[in-house]
């Protein structure tokens, strides 16, 4: 027997019984009831099809979930290669339904499967396990702290790669969750919760609104910690610069004690170029200038740095930063003449890189110019104290008077060089850089 759809479509036009013009209207009406069937059939199937796609919405409740979770399971069982889809289908509904071992177990099973493929990941935030995971971090038993861990773990691979799972964490409430007191946490997880941290502070740079103020005081409190390791406070240090290249950040940055921070790190060799980078990003704002302007550590901290001659982007920063502090600010060189920055940019200007060169120079520039203005037209050095008198000059003693001045600054000179020699070689002979000194005059030098 024919099918009843091909039947109406072979059907000839002029029926046996019936007269032609009826026969052409029951076949028009036949046909028409048809294509309707068919038509609605179409829209059924497509419209299961598209639920079998992962939404743009996470489910609102539990019923939904598993609605969509066996359907995504009836996917896995298409492919022999890859059953994922199954487990993540157990592991879902033990998140979402189960007590607090499965919980755990079925954690486990979403960081083995987040950290196979971004597409998984996206997935699994749809089916709305990261307000779960969110909520296991918290509390400060023994219990608790396990499971904080892994939830940790499964949020930092979640977050990987995903500007959409950061910014769902952030919606479900992890800034509140994070723990006041990071002395109770031990080292893997205190790096941990830095690395989660890092990847959400990507969200600063973003059209994203978020209140970075408790990530502040968060990162700050364990770069404070004595138990922190290098490690940890590298990828503490990568979230404040990652948060400061934002300038509405400055405030928050700058009056919690963020400045004294990152000035205490500088100097630590290992970590000092990111804490320069994120001074660096402060110094440009009007708090965080104001912040590095009242601390005692300024400018000393950053006169010891430029002298790290193994570390040329440490002196790079250094000498920038400084030279944001001293432009259009008298009291700044001031207090850094009196700290002794002069020799010390010198050395720069000479041993330093081509940037560090070029602002060390710079710097010396000011301080040449800030100098010859405070010097009145008959003031200068003191030579001795010569007999007055009313005639005018010789053209012979003007010779001397230029012999002799030409002379003190020669020697001045010469015993700036040795300081700088003896520094930079541990003593050693400087005799190569009397040549130099005899062949140069005192318009030639930048200071």
């Amino acid at each position: 027997t024919k099918p009843f759809f091909l039947y109406v479509i072979n059907m000839p036009n002029t029926p046996k019984t019936t007269s032609s013009t009826n026969s052409n209207f029951y076949l028009t009406y036949l046909k028409l009831r048809f294509f309707t069937k068919l038509k609605r059939f179409l829209q059924i199937k497509a419209k299961s099809k598209e639920q079998f796609q992962p939404s743009d919405h996470q489910p609102s409740n539990g019923s939904e979930i598993l609605i969509v979770i066996e359907e995504k399971g009836i996917m896995g069982k298409e492919s022999d290669k890859d059953n994922g889809w199954m487990i993540l289908q157990k592991s879902v509904k033990k998140l979402h339904f189960g007590n607090w071992d499965e919980k755990e177990v079925a954690v486990k099973e979403i960081i083995k499967l987040a950290k196979e493929d971004l597409k998984r990941r996206k997935f699994m935030a749809e089916l709305g396990v990261i307000p779960p995971l969110v909520a296991m971090i918290g509390g400060s038993d023994q219990a608790v702290l396990r499971r904080q861990r892994l939830a940790v773990q499964a949020l930092t691979q979640l977050a990987n790669g995903s500007f959409t799972n950061k910014a769902l964490m952030v919606e479900a409430g992890i800034l509140s969750k994070l723990p006041q007191k990071t002395d109770n946490l031990d080292g893997n997880t205190r790096q941990e919760f830095a690395e989660l941290i890092l990847s959400i502070s990507l969200l600063a740079n973003t059209q994203f609104n978020m209140d970075s103020s408790r990530i502040i005081s968060f990162v700050v409190s364990i770069l404070d910690s004595s138990n922190s390791s290098v490690e940890t406070k590298c990828t503490c240090l990568g979230t404040l610069y990652n948060i400061s290249s934002v300038l509405e950040n400055s405030a928050s940055l700058a009056t919690n004690g963020t400045v004294t921070t990152l000035l205490r790190l500088s100097s630590l060799k290992e970590v000092s170029e990111k804490a320069l980078a994120t001074l660096g990003n402060l110094v440009v704002t009007l708090m965080g200038k104001k912040a590095m302007e009242e601390s005692p550590m300024m400018p000393d901290s950053l006169m010891e740095i430029m002298t790290w001659e193994e570390q040329p982007k440490c002196q790079e920063l250094s000498v920038y930063i400084l030279m944001i502090l001293a432009h259009q600010s008298s009291i700044q060189r001031e207090k850094m003449s009196k700290a002794g920055i002069v020799p010390v940019l010198l050395e720069v200007a000479l041993l330093g890189s081509s940037l560090a060169q070029k602002r060390a120079l710079k710097l010396l520039q000011w301080f040449k110019d800030e100098r010859q203005s405070k010097m009145g037209p008959h003031s200068g050095p003191q030579v001795g104290r010569m007999p007055i008198d009313s005639s005018p000059m010789s053209p012979r003693a003007v010779d001397e008077s230029k012999k002799l001045m030409k002379k003190i600054v020669k020697q001045s000179l010469y015993k700036n060089m040795e300081t700088i020699t003896s520094r930079a070689n541990g003593g050693g002979d400087s005799s190569r850089f009397k040549s130099l000194v005899v062949s140069s005059s005192s318009k030639s030098l930048p200071y």
